[in-house]
């Protein structure tokens, strides 16, 4: 089995807030894993601390056979991470005094020494795959909400990302975007991306998604095909979750 991701008994607290607790999580490649549950349950800080954005304190995890160490003690290991995982946030994170195309630049020149002019044509490929290549030269202040988080997408794929994480990337947009940011990553899941989403988009995660894992307080307690977990939820915190994000 090929795994990408590798997650064993790890925790994390903020003080004395234990917020993930003895999590176990294994990621194949090519595998779209979508995470729900209630805010504050601790789906962003999982997927922060694959990324290395947050040191874990106890277990192990294990990206793309770089083992990250607790409480950030291995450099080279974040660094490689760091090249081989795209993240969107919640909030584009855009640069706002470069264009479009230079904000897609910047990451695979400075970090991957990639010539400008193969640079340019990564941004524009880029900008084209996620429908909007004619918004090139404006810059971030100009677009929409759904055509910014859209820009966040393609500079994250600039690095030729290995994984892709998705920390609720619909969550800031208005309802009448959110649709044009989900039919990109439906594309991606397509091509083979591998990809790990929260989310409470919950059609989103019924179409596209080959696991869904719902996280409770801080742990796991309930994964499965989409169908399984939504129609035959197990674990009566699942059942009282869906119950209510589903009847609104």
């Amino acid at each position: 089995m090929s795994y990408i991701v590798e997650i064993n008994q790890l925790n994390k607290s903020f003080g004395q807030h234990h917020v993930l607790k003895d999590i176990d999580l294994q990621v194949e490649t090519g595998e779209v894993v979508v995470i729900i549950g209630a805010s504050g349950s601790g789906k962003s800080t999982l997927i922060r601390c694959i990324n290395g954005l947050e040191e874990y304190n106890s277990g192990s995890l294990v990206v793309d056979g770089h083992g990250l160490e607790p409480h950030g003690g291995n450099q080279k290991a974040l660094n490689a991470i760091r090249k081989e995982v795209g993240m969107v946030f919640q909030q584009f994170n855009l640069f706002p005094h470069l264009s479009v195309r230079r904000n897609i630049m910047l990451a695979p020149m400075k970090v991957k020494g990639v010539n400008q002019a193969d640079a340019t044509d990564t941004a524009d490929r880029l900008l084209e795959r996620v429908g909007i290549g004619s918004q090139a030269e404006k810059y971030p202040n100009q677009l929409s909400g759904g055509q910014q988080q859209r820009v966040a997408i393609a500079r994250a794929l600039a690095m030729e990302p290995r994984l892709m994480l998705f920390d609720e990337p619909t969550s800031a947009l208005d309802p009448e975007m959110v649709g044009e940011v989900l039919d990109v990553m439906r594309e991606l899941a397509r091509e083979g991306m591998t990809m790990i989403v929260v989310t409470h988009e919950m059609g989103f995660a019924r179409e596209v998604a080959d696991r869904v894992i719902y996280i409770h307080e801080g742990r796991i307690v309930e994964q499965g095909p989409p169908d399984q977990v939504f129609d035959n939820p197990q674990n009566e915190r699942t059942q009282a979750f869906l119950s209510r994000v589903l009847s609104h």
